[in-house]
Parts: structure tokens; sequence; C-alpha cells
């Protein structure tokens, strides 16, 4: 009975003490096993346990063993891995390099990876490292863009979060000599390329399972947007060897930012902004090994500008906020049909989201924080805070991301571990105590 007794709380601990080591956690999917959150907060919001000042940028934070790790940006001199105990938010050590320049929406970009004691990260002018954590030296370096005959740097920099995959690490170039590349994560040594797959975009691959293995999806910009925009694919690739196994070239958004979601059964939701919507489809594997793709809908009522849906019990919940149009939170089920909506009442706009413990955690992308049941029958809001009015450092001198959010705009993805929340906007990065 002892033995038994100390192995069910050595579970709980374990799940307690989940780490979250990539963008959009574990599985990559915005799901955290975070249990005991807490349902009631207090008048003035759960406890922010420290705030930590960083610089400006929309890439989020990850987890390992009690330390947080960020990418860092001063557009004036280069990229800086941050590393923060998240006990108190002191940051313990850095590593920084050159590579100044700016762009619009200026500053980080990507979300790191870890594995091991090694953290892979990819600045906005394609360095691509893997450092140590323990001794806070480069293993290796390449540049994902100009080793693939990159020229001008793309119009919003480069958007990439590294995929680990077994003995790999995986990336968009969208060079113009490679779309996608695997490098061994030990060497660096590059195992496989794609050929490009279409115009640039700002995609993070995704993994998907289809008729029982994994595959990487990958999605490109297509050329101008609407139903006449042409050059848009979402492709299905073989993780270990770099084949490209399907393609699908109806999706058409010339800045599509979230990665594909993997729907399960085969099925995959692709999703943006700019008049895009939503698309599922549907891979399948015939009897001589290859696959067939399918179009099961589009619906533009449905989709998102920078982060993917969560799905939950067989519902899709998203921001859908874009240039275009202030559908704010909305739910949508397997089916297409969009259950409900809720405007600009209130209004969510890019914000990050995570389904932990059965409810959703959610920014507003601006100045509040929600605790959210996601049930597919009602927008049914359990808590709610305004933790992120307080005056930060601003946007700098950009005009066009300081009308749309200013200091406390928070479009990075959360990340959560221990019961400790994880929130970036323009100049802070906030731990939010959100468990009993």
């Amino acid at each position: 009975m002892y033995t038994l007794l100390f192995a069910l709380s050595l579970c709980t601990v374990q799940l307690f003490s989940q780490d979250w080591p990539q963008y959009l956690g574990p599985a990559r999917n915005s799901v955290s096993d975070q249990t005991n959150l807490l349902r009631t907060w207090p008048q003035n919001g759960p406890q922010v346990l420290w705030s930590s000042e960083i610089g400006i940028g929309y890439g989020g934070p990850v987890i390992k063993a009690g330390k947080a790790y960020l990418l860092d940006r001063d557009d004036k001199v280069g990229d800086k891995l941050r590393c923060f105990d998240m006990n108190n938010g002191k940051e313990l050590w850095n590593f920084a390099y050159d590579a100044p320049g700016s762009v619009q929406f200026p500053g980080s970009r990507s979300v790191p990876a870890i594995d091991g004691n090694r953290i892979y990260t990819c600045g906005p002018y394609g360095d691509f490292y893997c450092i140590d954590i323990n001794t806070h030296k480069p293993l290796w370096k390449k540049n994902i863009w100009t080793d693939f005959g990159g020229g001008q740097i793309p119009r919003w920099a480069i958007t990439q979060c590294p995929l680990i995959y077994g003995d790999l690490v995986i990336i968009a170039s969208q060079a113009p000599k490679a779309g996608v590349v695997a490098y061994d994560k030990v060497s660096g040594n590059v195992k496989w390329t794609t050929q490009p797959i279409g115009p640039v975009g700002y995609v993070s691959p995704s993994l998907v399972k289809v008729s029982g293995t994994n595959q990487v999806v990958m999605i490109s910009a297509s050329a101008g947007r609407g139903p006449s925009a042409g050059g848009g694919k979402v492709v299905g690739i073989d993780p270990l060897t770099g084949k490209i196994l399907w393609e699908y070239t109806n999706w058409q958004c010339p800045i599509p930012v979230p990665c594909a979601v993997d729907a399960g059964d085969g099925k995959i939701l692709i999703t943006g902004g700019y008049q895009a919507g939503a698309a599922m489809i549907k891979v399948e594997k015939k009897t001589d090994g290859t696959f067939s793709v399918s179009e099961l809908y589009k619906n533009p009522d449905f989709g998102t500008h920078t982060q993917p849906p969560v799905l939950i019990d067989g519902n899709f919940y998203a921001q859908y906020s874009t240039n275009e149009r202030k559908d704010g939170l909305v739910c949508m089920g397997m089916d297409g049909q969009v259950k409900w909506k809720t405007m600009r009442n209130p209004l969510f706009d890019k914000g990050g989201m995570i389904m932990s413990n059965g409810m959703l955690l959610a920014t507003d992308g601006r100045s509040t924080l929600f605790l959210i049941e996601p049930d597919p029958s009602a927008f049914k809001v359990v808590s709610e805070a305004d933790l992120l009015k307080e005056e930060g450092t601003g946007t700098g001198n950009d005009e066009t991301s300081s009308r749309v959010g200013g200091s406390t705009q928070n479009w990075a993805p959360l990340a959560i571990s221990d019961g400790k929340l994880l929130i970036r906007d323009q100049s802070r990065l906030l731990c939010v105590k959100v468990v009993r």
C-alpha cells in the first residue's frame, strides 16, 4: 500500500511539474497537464509572483526545471537568450550575439525549444543556435536564411520555432534553396532539406498523425489574397527523410502565421487572417502507400491571425481578430459550424491561450487575463482580471504597433509550469500564480 501511495504521489508531482519545453507546450498543441487551477480569483486577480523587464517583441518563453528561457532582442544590437529563475524572476545568465536590424512590429519573434541540456533558438535574421544550458555557450550555429541562398530579409523578419523530432531539429528555412530543413540536433549537420514550398510566410512546422505515422506539416504564403490568389500550399513531409508526401494547394493566405492543427483521424485544420479563414483537409493513406488529400470544407467565419486554435473535446477555440474583422473569441465544431462569437464583448485580439485542467487560460492580447469554461453552447467566463494594464516602456518608435496595443500588447504564446503562468508584453515578462 505504501508503495502504491508513493507511486501515485510521484505521478501527481510529475503532472504538476510538467515542463513547457517548446512552442505551444509539450505536445505543441497549447495543452497542459496542470491541475488544481484556481476557479475563483481575488478581486485584484491571481497573484503576480514577479515581473522582469524585457525588450519589445512577440517571442514567448519556455520552461524547464524551474527556469524560464526567452529569446529577447535589442534591434540596435542583436539577440539575447535570457534565463530566469521561475521562483523570483532573477536573471541567472544570458547569451547574446550581434544581429542588428529592424522591421515593422520590431523586436523578438520566436519561441525556443529545449531538449536535454540543449536549447535551440532562431532569431529574426535567421541565426540558428544550439546552446548548452549548463555552460551557456553555443555548441553550433547556422543561419537558416543565408545558408540556403536567402537575400533580402522577409518583410516582418523570420519567425521560426524549432521542432525537435528524435535525433533531428526541424525548422523552415523558406529560402530559395530549401523549404524545410532538418539538422542533426547534436552536430548541427544538415540531414535533409525539401525543395522550396512556396512564398515566404511566418509559420513554424507542426507535427500531425496520419494513418498511424507522424508527418511534419508546413504552410506557405500565397501570392495575393482572396479566391484568385495563387502559390499557397500546405504540405506533408516525412520527418525522417524530408520527402514531401502530399500537397494541398487551395489555401490563400498572403501572411500566414498559425501552424496547422492535428484534428485527429487524418484531419488537419489550417487557419489564417487576411480573409483566409479556415480550411479542414483530410489526408489518407492509399493501398499503394501514397497519400490522398481532400478538402472537407472552408469557412471564412472562423480563423486566426497569429496563434493556432485550441482543440477541446471536438471543438476549436480561436481569437479571430484580424485586420478585416473583430470576431473576438470564436468556437467552431469539428464539422465547420460556428457555435458562438464574442465579437467585441469582450474583444479577444491575438492573445495567448492554454487549455489546462479542463479550462482555458487566455489573455485578450491587451490588458486582461481570463479563465474560461470551454463550452460549445455559450461563452462562459469563470474569472477575469486586468493584470496587464500597468504602464510599460511602450513599443519604441514604431507607430503602427503602438496603435494596436501599445506597451501591454501581448501576442506571444503563453507558457505554464508548476502552477506558474508566464505572459510577456512589450516591456515585461510576468509570472502569475494560477493554482490553489
